[in-house]
């Protein structure tokens, strides 16, 4: 089956041809580094790095290029509030970001350029479309003419009137259209500048992706991406000034995720409805934050709660016991019966069979959710052979069901633990955050088994139920008992 990407500049999913044969350049716009990442951004940095893993899995030698705004009014405005330049700031919150994405084992790009590395480029870029009658300088300023520019709006699907009719633009006497944009803007007292041309000033915030992406990707890349919330403006303006001086396409693909919401609102600072990702690493699990936000397809709005992130966990938690399950019990050694041949057959064929399916479900636009639903059943499959003839399977086809679950979870970025360890942490983590002692579980467990072992077992269902009511369940073996807490 071919990888179909939706692309939203023609709104429909389309066969992935890349431009060179075997290669794929992907550029997303990365953050702009005046404050610590939050919980949209997570989502944003989650589905790009599991687009290019799934790329590179399949083959692809993948150039991928995630920028670093460090040059914007939200960074000026800080370092004035904290009397430092704005290269501590924008310093101290790559350092955050870059810390945050390790965490959640994002995967760092080919390439992660900074804006102010390559204000060379950028004021070539103004001169050529100045040059070709799409940009007008004054006073220092230089706007990109959109009416020049007919095409603009392809991206969003508007056109210039309906954008003139709902848009809210600050009034600029410079500008000879409320909807010109800034290619340059002069400095003002206090602000970090440049010499150009037209005087010293600085950057504007569409002008440096296009600039950075057509550095390291060419004039012409395959896939563009970001939030949904950056195809218009920014997305819109670097087409108009990107193909406005080169002629070419920017991108063959338009990717954006949709939102994290919060009560039905965008998770955003502006909001100021929004949570860190420490906020929530603190309270679970990276991969379980990597699961919730894959459980829906990239496209799709995703709500956040603590009630969903919850749901993730207890997920995460299934796939690591079986994990650990299939380590227990496969080996060489282990071998089927004459009667569980047969069966390990049936059993190999429709594990393999699932994995196909997950491939197909990464093949139609990275669908992740439906890819996540086929990793489930894997699970559950196993699970229900093992609970029918656990003595019946053998141990190759136990280590190929784990080494399936693996694979699977590696195009998605899951399953970097040792299962046991995992779990350790799990617990752990659970017990901390509802104020239960581990020792005191554990010292539970300890006097429940020896009550078994004394046939006491009035006092081994009192301590059974005792750790229930604390949402401690416990999973007995011949030879051990394992809990968790639900």
């Amino acid at each position: 089956m071919p990888l179909r990407v939706f692309n939203t500049q023609t709104r429909k999913k389309e066969e992935f041809h890349p431009l060179r044969e075997g290669k794929a350049g992907v550029y997303v716009c990365g953050i702009t580094a005046y404050d610590v990442c939050h919980v949209g951004h997570a989502r944003s940095a989650v589905v790009f790095d599991v687009i290019t893993r799934y790329l590179s899995w399949r083959g692809y030698e993948v150039t991928y290029v995630k920028n670093f705004t460090d040059v914007d009014d939200k960074i000026i405005e800080r370092a004035r509030r904290e009397k430092v330049g704005i290269d501590i700031i924008a310093e101290r919150y790559i350092r955050e970001h870059d810390e945050d994405m390790d965490a959640l084992g994002v995967a760092r790009p080919t390439v992660a350029p900074r804006a102010t590395e390559h204000i060379d480029g950028m004021i070539r870029l103004v001169e050529a479309l100045i040059a070709k009658g799409l940009a007008y300088a004054g006073n220092g300023d230089v706007f990109f003419a959109v009416e020049k520019f007919p095409e603009y709006g392809k991206l969003s699907g508007r056109g210039l009137e309906d954008m003139l009719a709902g848009a809210r633009v600050d009034v600029n006497e410079k500008k000879r259209n409320p909807l010109d944009f800034a290619l340059w803007k002069a400095s003002r007292e206090g602000e970090p500048w440049w010499e150009s041309p037209w005087g010293r000033g600085r950057p504007g915030w569409h002008l440096e992706c296009s600039v950075m992406s057509q550095r390291y990707l060419g004039e012409t890349f395959d896939i563009h991406g970001g939030g949904e919330d950056l195809v218009f403006p920014h997305h819109e303006n670097e087409i108009a000034q990107s193909e406005g001086a080169t002629g070419r396409p920017l991108a063959r693909y338009w990717v954006h995720n949709g939102f994290v919401r919060v009560n039905s609102e965008k998770m955003s600072k502006s909001l100021g409805n929004f949570f860190t990702i420490r906020d929530i690493l603190g309270q679970f699990h990276p991969e379980v934050l990597r699961l919730f936000m894959l459980q829906s397809h990239y496209r799709s709005p995703v709500d956040f709660s603590d009630a969903a992130l919850s749901e993730a966990r207890q997920g995460m938690a299934r796939f690591y016991a079986a994990l650990k399950m299939l380590g227990n019990l496969s080996g060489p050694e282990r071998g089927a019966s004459a009667a569980g041949i047969t069966e390990d057959s049936e059993l190999a064929g429709q594990i393999g069979a699932l994995r196909e399916c997950f491939l197909e479900a990464m093949d139609d636009d990275f669908n992740t959710a439906r890819a996540i639903g086929h990793l489930f059943e894997t699970v559950r499959l196993i699970n229900a052979a093992l609970a029918g003839k656990r003595r019946a399977v053998s141990g190759p086809v136990l280590s190929r069901a784990a080494e399936t679950i693996r694979e699977m979870g590696a195009v998605l970025g899951l399953f970097r633990e040792e299962a046991d360890a995992y779990l350790r942490q799990d617990r752990e983590r659970e017990a901390a955050k509802r104020g239960l002692s581990v020792e005191r579980i554990e010292g539970l467990i300890a006097e429940r088994r020896a009550a078994r072992e004394a046939k006491a077992w009035r006092r081994a269902d009192e301590i059974r139920d005792e750790l229930a009511s604390q949402g401690v369940v416990l999973s007995d073996t011949r030879s051990t008992t394992t809990w968790t807490i639900e």
